[in-house]
């Protein structure tokens, strides 16, 4: 300490260089609010993200169950159902035709 010039204009002196170094080193008020700000942006992103994945997650987890725990039918079965109920409907159309003509006869 004694050969750093101890006297009050080295105090000064030095005191200043230590403030100045430190106003270096610290971030700037307006960098820090403005990461601040970009940072929340992102993680409302993030978040929406977040909950668009999870609905779809859970929409596909509940449609497995379904369909693997018996209760719903198999997406073929659907199929053949709508097809067995479509044709029973042809053939009801045509046994009405069939007796239309046989009462003609």
């Amino acid at each position: 300490m004694l050969d750093q010039d101890p006297t009050c204009a080295g105090y000064r002196r030095r005191f200043a260089d230590r403030r100045r170094n430190l106003a270096l080193l610290s971030p700037k008020a307006t960098s820090t609010q403005t990461d601040l700000a970009n940072a929340l942006e992102r993680t409302k992103r993030l978040s929406s993200r977040v909950r668009q994945l999870e609905k779809r997650l859970s929409a596909m987890l509940g449609e497995t169950a379904w369909t693997e725990s018996g209760l719903g039918a198999a997406a073929d079965i659907d199929q053949l159902q709508q097809r067995i109920a479509m044709l029973n409907q042809e053939l009801a159309a045509t046994r009405g035709q069939l007796d239309e003509r046989t009462e003609e006869l």
